[in-house]
């Protein structure tokens, strides 16, 4: 039986750009939570720094993770990130 992934952190990008790109992530969200595997996907401002955008996932394993991942976003999306602070952890599937 595979683990569970949990991804948690944040992306920083410019503040004048921040919401704008919460909001062009609606259809990555949309996409990840109907994605097999997926049991929780969020990604949200943060409501005390302007340019932090906080990324929360769960999926049931890794290797939903990497199927819906593939190569990461697009990069158009790539370029607004200016730093990204995120984990993964592995947690048992019964958590």
């Amino acid at each position: 039986m595979s683990n569970q992934v949990v991804v948690i952190g944040h992306l920083r990008v410019a503040e004048t750009d921040r919401d704008a790109y919460v909001a062009d992530c609606r259809e990555v969200v949309r996409r990840a939570r109907a994605a097999p595997g997926c049991l929780d996907f969020l990604v949200a401002a943060d409501p005390l720094e302007p340019d932090r955008v906080a990324i929360a996932e769960r999926w049931a394993s890794r290797a939903d993770l990497e199927a819906f991942r593939g190569s990461g976003p697009p990069d158009d999306q790539r370029a607004r990130i200016r730093d990204v602070r995120v984990v993964e952890l592995d947690l048992p599937q019964d958590v």
